[in-house]
């Protein structure tokens, strides 16, 4: 599990691409019989990859988390982008096909991730923060989730939102998650953009061609960058950071925040005039 460290806005406005990269970007997720997990200082959270081909994965605990196990003062989302397949959660099987979130508790002690089938193998994305209360183990398909149109094709940014973990979907103590889906021809994501002071979030892209890139867009409103993404890469987006993208075909990516509050319409808005 890598750590990554609390990086301020006046710092970034000097970093060069490769320090950029290194501070906010993950390009080794979903890589087969692997679990890869990234630890970022914003808000304590946690996002990684794994996909089991052939045996399990079990989730262990870490030296930097100072627990007897990894969900002994957190709570998790893992949500399914890939084959069928299924997490064991205690003694318990949840059967996970694509576009499952499965949501976990504080308190959980034994998580192992498996596939169905080792040609067609689960590739699991895991988001977890601390949580102070407990709450129960809950799946939600994709027919579960609350579904948000938003954008147009005019501005090529016609998108559907489903959201899983939030405050009228699966309860959490903080985490919130889900994912947004590009509809063919647009490209667009999260524009125009927006702040939001307190949540910081982590964008992970999926289902990308793998010839093709988003340049994604971050930093202060006055001072943005960007860096090419591509399939199964992460971003991380911290609380003074705008988060947006433009691909070169459509896409999905999840997204997950944690912080002061779950309102997911709790966001500072930016004018394209203020862009810079």
């Amino acid at each position: 599990m890598q750590v990554k460290y609390h990086s301020h806005p006046d710092s970034v406005k000097f970093f060069d691409m490769a320090q950029l990269r290194s501070e906010f970007v993950s390009d080794d997720l979903m890589t087969n019989n692997k679990l890869i997990l990234h630890y970022t200082i914003f808000d304590r959270f946690i996002y990684g990859s794994a996909v089991p081909v052939g045996e399990s994965i079990s989730l262990p605990t870490f030296d930097a988390l100072k627990s007897d196990y990894f969900l002994q003062r957190r709570e998790m989302g893992v949500m399914n982008v890939g084959g069928k397949g299924s997490i064991t959660v205690d003694g318990t099987d949840y059967e996970m096909n694509n576009g499952d979130v499965l949501y976990l508790g504080r308190g959980t002690k034994e998580v192992a991730f498996a596939s169905n089938d080792a040609s067609d193998p689960a590739r699991y994305y895991i988001n977890s923060c601390p949580a102070h209360a407990e709450y129960p183990v809950t799946k939600a398909t994709r027919d579960d989730a609350n579904r948000v149109d938003l954008g147009d094709q005019a501005h090529a940014n016609k998108r559907v939102i489903y959201q899983y973990i939030h405050e009228d979907g699966i309860q959490s103590c903080q985490l919130v998650m889900g994912y947004t889906e590009l509809m063919p021809g647009n490209i667009w994501n999260t524009f125009p953009p927006h702040t939001h002071d307190r949540r910081m979030e982590v964008y992970f892209y999926f289902d990308l061609p793998s010839d093709e890139v988003v340049m994604h867009f971050m930093g202060e409103p006055s001072n943005t960058k960007h860096v090419a993404l591509r399939n199964y890469n992460a971003v991380i987006s911290p609380p003074w950071s705008i988060h947006a993208g433009a691909g070169t075909n459509a896409y999905k990516f999840a997204w997950g925040m944690a912080g002061e509050n779950q309102a997911f319409t709790d966001m500072d808005g930016v004018a394209y005039g203020d862009l810079s």
